[in-house]
């Protein structure tokens, strides 16, 4: 005797949606629940006990999370499961779609806003550049003269003839006709 709770902790509880609550004594999948109930899913129910609020007063938050389960996933023995209807199910999925678009709507603006945040620093420190020493701008307006004679002669690095533009000429000269 004082075994028979031991008995209810060994069963898979499944939540009707009308409020009536089946108790399955035997590992069962959940395909066999959902042809036993067309129109119906099969969900796992968990509870999560936060240790504060969100309001920041104290207490505790009851969280309740619902999985969807697969056909193939069994039920297991201890837990909680309710039946969803389908209808449920495509309104939840649409639901969590539209939260990941507008969460990936703000965080495209908030990288935008960023980057323009970016773009008008770099326009005031270019801003800030421009009152420029006068020593400095003669230093760039002797930069400007044209070069010598002596410069001009000088081989050029492979990188400035790689940076100017070269048009490409065929090697081989052009073959006449030879009329017959």
């Amino acid at each position: 005797m004082g075994n028979c709770q031991a008995s209810e902790a060994a069963t898979a509880v499944i939540q009707h949606p009308g409020g009536r609550v089946e108790r399955l004594y035997w590992p069962t999948s959940a395909a066999d629940v959902m042809k036993s109930n067309p129109g119906y899913y099969v969900a796992l129910v968990t509870l999560y006990v936060s240790e504060e609020k969100q309001d920041g007063s104290g207490g505790t938050v009851r969280i309740t999370r619902v999985r969807l389960l697969k056909p193939k996933d069994m039920l297991l023995l201890g837990q909680v499961y309710r039946l969803i209807t389908s209808q449920e199910v495509t309104k939840a999925l649409s639901q969590r779609k539209n939260e990941k678009l507008k969460k990936s709507q703000a965080e495209l603006i908030r990288k935008q806003q960023q980057g323009q945040q970016q773009q008008q620093q770099q326009r005031r420190n270019d801003q800030g550049r421009d009152a420029v020493p006068q020593e400095t701008q003669e230093v760039s307006e002797d930069a400007h003269q044209p070069l010598t004679k002596q410069e001009r002669d000088q081989p050029k690095s492979s990188t400035q003839t790689a940076t100017r533009g070269r048009h490409w000429r065929p090697s081989l000269g052009s073959i006449s006709e030879v009329g017959s």
